[in-house]
């Protein structure tokens, strides 16, 4: 495949750095043979990169940390939700330290690419590919949760699932034979049936609003989608400096089967079940039994009580289409 060339890409007569980080089992393996196709297309387009393969879990975050300690221009992740979630929290720690200079970008190999399909990168390889090579760039929310296994904090970039939705990517995880929306949908059907407890939750909205209800879920998006297809949030912005809640009152195992297919259209705002609300600043409180819940598809609990997120406005500067 041929693209455009952009022989050696310059950021005020200096040549960008690319550091990419692959993890070689995103999307079933495809990661792995991604590999040849993606250094062959960069080096077409006289890109500048490192490329490096992750090994372990966390791996991701300490590559894109260090990256961007050394002062790589972009960091890019050829991988699914769950290793970006892990360099956009390298990137961020090296932030800290005020290392601020890296762009951010993913090449979409990955299961269900949500974070891809939020902030208007493509979610196929090829067309990320191009996404990259152009260097068209925007600034991007960030999320900031904190509870669970995380007291301290894990940033994310697309959303936070609480309750069904949290047990869903579990099970959606076991199926190894598919990937993307019909894993979910697998996961959806088993998940129906073996979790049927959901709880008693406090939801604060900008220390304003107070919902108290039994929530079957609860998903906080800075992007539009989990799951590979499920539209959580189909009018969400990654840049408006707030964070789209859709929220589910518990219902029968048939009833939520039947509100599938508005998930997936993202009709669900229809439904008598479900409230869609904005907020910056959101606190869920459980008044009963504890809840599992994860940040960009990764586990932050399976047994979590209390959660509070801040929404980081134009945090991240990224490449997109």
């Amino acid at each position: 495949m041929k693209y455009v060339t952009l022989a050696k890409i310059k950021d005020r007569e200096r040549i960008v750095k690319y550091f990419v980080i692959v993890n070689p089992t995103s999307g079933r393996g495809l990661g792995e043979k991604s590999i040849p196709h993606i250094e062959s297309s960069l080096r077409e387009s006289g890109l500048d990169f490192k490329l490096v393969r992750t090994e372990r879990v966390w791996h991701a975050s300490e590559l894109a940390e260090g990256a961007a300690r050394e002062g790589y221009d972009v960091i890019v992740c050829a991988s699914g939700d769950g290793t970006i979630n892990e360099s956009i929290n390298g990137i961020m720690k090296a932030r800290k330290d005020g290392f601020t200079k890296s762009a951010f970008s993913s090449l979409s190999i990955g299961t269900g690419n949500d974070f891809a399909g939020g902030t208007g990168i493509p979610a196929n390889l090829n067309d990320s590919l191009k996404s990259l090579i152009a260097n068209k760039r925007k600034k991007i929310d960030l999320g900031l949760v904190k509870g669970g296994d995380y007291p301290e904090g894990r940033y994310f970039g697309n959303g936070i699932g609480v309750g069904f939705d949290a047990a869903v990517g579990n099970e959606a995880i076991k199926v190894r034979w598919t990937r993307g929306l019909p894993a979910y949908l697998i996961g959806v059907i088993k998940t129906v049936f073996l979790y049927y407890n959901p709880p008693h939750v406090e939801i604060i909205l900008d220390d304003k609003e107070v919902i108290n209800q039994v929530s079957l879920m609860i998903s906080v998006m800075n992007g539009r989608r989990m799951g590979g297809g499920f539209q959580m949030a189909p009018e969400s912005q990654p840049d408006d400096g707030l964070f789209d809640l859709c929220i589910a009152e518990t219902a029968s195992k048939g009833r939520i089967l039947g509100l599938i297919p508005h998930f997936i259209r993202g009709t669900q705002a229809s439904q008598p079940e479900v409230k869609m609300r904005r907020a910056s600043k959101v606190s869920i409180k459980s008044l009963d039994m504890t809840f599992p819940a994860h940040a960009d598809g990764e586990f932050i609990c399976l047994a979590g009580s209390a959660l509070t997120l801040e929404l980081l406005p134009r945090e991240l500067e990224i490449i997109c289409a």
